[in-house]
This record gives structure tokens, C-alpha cells and sequence, in this order.
């Protein structure tokens, strides 16, 4: 039986170090899966999104626009 590969995650650089609203991703993820995982980061163990890679490099330059308001 192969193992599948657990996500490599990473804290969103506007996450705070006081908690909060914090999300966390798996780009790496996407090389071998094609999908990008997302899940908050205060819930490890909960549910987990997951958005194509153009989906997710949509999102990401969006957000870099501003096009989602202040941050």
C-alpha cells in the first residue's frame, strides 16, 4: 500500500504571532498532487481546502492587488 504524501505547511506571512485569523498552506504540495492544501492554522487537525494551482496563483495575485481590501 503506498503512503500518501503529508503536506509541508506553511504559516501566510501576514499572520501574526499573536494568534488570530491565521491560514496556512502546502505550495509544494502542488508539484506532486496538483493541488494546493489550506487549512486555518489554529485547527490542524480540521478540514483542509484544496485549489488547483491556477486557482490558487489567481487568488494569491489578487490578494497582492489589494482586490480583497486591507489586510
Amino acid at each position: 500500500m503506498r503512503q500518501e504524501q503529508q503536506p509541508m505547511w506553511r504559516k501566510s506571512s501576514h499572520s501574526g504571532g499573536a494568534g488570530g485569523n491565521c491560514i496556512e498552506f502546502a505550495p509544494e504540495f502542488a508539484a506532486t498532487h496538483g493541488v494546493v492544501p489550506v487549512r486555518d492554522s489554529k485547527d490542524a487537525e480540521g478540514p483542509q481546502l484544496r485549489f488547483s494551482t491556477e486557482a490558487w496563483l489567481a487568488f494569491a495575485a489578487a490578494a497582492a492587488r489589494g482586490e480583497f481590501g486591507a489586510i
